[in-house]
């Protein structure tokens, strides 16, 4: 099972992720695209690395506007999957 991280250690990969934010023991991004068709090709990219590292987020789409979520639910918190797929996600968007 993967260990959650200290708040120092979630507080250390925020500042590498300047899109996130904590929200209890979840890591939160939402990000405004051009279009709701782009939206969804950002969360298809991601669907598709989700499935590749078998760690997945809570996706909310509203429009143009998606949250993602990450957090290990089986470990009850973060943990550096959820870093690692918050860095991802980054990448996705940032590739648009």
């Amino acid at each position: 099972m993967a260990e959650l991280l200290s708040d120092t250690e979630i507080s250390e990969a925020l500042n590498k992720l300047p899109y996130w934010q904590r929200s209890g023991d979840v890591l939160e991004r939402t990000a405004e695209l051009a279009d709701f068709a782009q939206a969804i090709a950002v969360v298809n990219r991601v669907a598709e690395i989700a499935e590749s590292v078998n760690h997945h987020p809570d996706i909310d789409i509203r429009w143009r506007t998606v949250t993602f979520r990450c957090s290990t639910h089986s470990a009850g918190g973060i943990t550096a999957q959820d870093v690692s797929l918050a860095g991802q996600i980054d990448s996705t968007i940032d590739a648009l």
